[in-house]
């Protein structure tokens, strides 16, 4: 049987390994952190189209069952004049809609998922290289192990090391203007509408918040910081230097967000992001190794859209291999399906974070034209927004 070898845990790796399960392929999953590691981050708004791409291969169910449903998200500025509301996106006509969830329990359901198949992941393997043999890849670990599959996949994340072995001149991630932080509050009452995420382009910091069914609520905001910090800097940053610090961004706008700050339990911590614009070199050319999720295009957290893409990577890449006469053929068809549509996506999240880190006077303009969107998003019921969300796979369908 052909045997992956998937360097990388997280959210693409264990579908990867259950999609290529289903179309024959045996994979083993290598994640170089612990199993109880909280590498996780805070809540994520999992949008339709992630779910689609699960229930092409059998895994949406379980998923479901772990968020809160979002339908409409609505702006405001730091004085809280309402700039608009729209949609999520248009309903699907599988009815499926956004739901927001906490990381780290996507993270642990998709690998008990992946486990309950029979599939292996091993912890504690920090991926340091790899060589093309005779037959397939060899894979070498930091602890001196070695494992030799068919190919690799490279689901390693933004930083990916296999993207440095693929193309060792291939461009650094792009430092992305404004850090995050967030989390979830229990018991803790908000004005809001039910399923709705309130997002508030504050005067000196981007909030945000939605009040969740069971009588909590979910928030994150986005500090500006224009250069990227030192490494130390921010793990230095206690608790306390965190609150401080927002409470002085979010003084004198309206709305919640003192009170947010004032409920969330402790300890703060915040964290960088990155975006790639575009990697050249997906997979090596020759069929042993190939990029999915973010070591291929990763986009800012301000487009949703990380966990989607990445699944839907994992589920046509497990296509392409099904479909197409070789490995070389099967990742060359993959990258051609999917580098337009995601790149896409990276430049739409890119000009979303520049607005959550604009100036005074580029606050101005951003205050008048964003409303002229927002309506034009919620006259047509959030059609404008189905590019993102609206796509759909077809798992029995052949690939091209």
């Amino acid at each position: 049987m052909t045997r992956a070898l998937i360097i990388g845990g997280g959210i693409a790796g264990p579908v990867l390994a259950v999609a290529l399960q289903s179309v024959g392929i045996d994979s083993v999953i290598y994640e170089r952190g612990s199993v109880d590691d909280d590498r996780r981050g805070a809540w994520i708004s999992f949008q339709a189209n992630g779910m689609d791409a699960l229930r092409a291969i059998g895994l949406a169910g379980p998923v479901e069952g772990i968020g809160y449903e979002t339908d409409d998200i609505s702006f405001v500025n730091g004085k809280g004049k309402p700039l608009g509301r729209m949609p999520m996106a248009a309903r699907r006509p599988d009815g499926q809609t956004s739901i927001l969830m906490p990381r780290a329990d996507l993270y642990a359901l998709l690998a008990e998922q992946a486990a309950d198949r029979g599939i292996r992941i091993e912890y504690g393997k920090e991926f340091v290289g790899a060589e093309e043999t005779a037959t397939g890849v060899r894979s070498r670990f930091a602890d001196g192990s070695t494992a030799d599959g068919d190919f690799l996949v490279g689901a390693d994340g933004i930083h990916s090391r296999v993207r440095q072995v693929i193309d060792p001149g291939a461009a650094a991630p792009r430092y992305v203007p404004v850090l995050n932080t967030g989390g979830y509050i229990p018991n803790f009452s908000l004005d809001a509408p039910d399923r709705e995420f309130v997002m508030q382009f504050g005067t000196r910091c981007f909030f945000a918040w939605m009040k969740t069914p069971d009588g909590g609520a979910v928030w994150f905001a986005n500090p500006p910081m224009p250069k990227e910090p030192a490494k130390g800097v921010l793990s230095g940053m206690s608790d306390a230097d965190w609150r401080n610090w927002l409470r002085e961004l979010m003084a004198g706008d309206a709305g919640p967000a003192l009170d947010i700050l004032d409920a969330a339990p402790g300890p703060l911590t915040g964290w960088t992001t990155y975006d790639m614009p575009v990697v050249e070199n997906w997979h090596d050319g020759r069929g042993r190794m190939v990029l999915i999720g973010d070591a291929a295009h990763a986009t800012s957290p301000s487009a949703g859209q990380g966990a989607a893409m990445s699944l839907e990577d994992a589920v046509i890449l497990a296509q392409c291999l099904r479909d197409c006469s070789s490995t070389a053929r099967a990742f060359e068809t993959f990258v051609s399906l999917r580098r337009e549509r995601v790149e896409k996506i990276v430049a739409y999240g890119h000009r979303g974070s520049a607005r959550k880190a604009a100036g005074p006077v580029a606050r101005v303009i951003r205050d008048a034209i964003l409303p002229i969107g927002f309506r034009r998003a919620a006259r047509d019921g959030g059609e404008s927004m189905m590019w993102l969300q609206g796509h759909h796979i077809d798992f029995a369908s052949k690939v091209a």
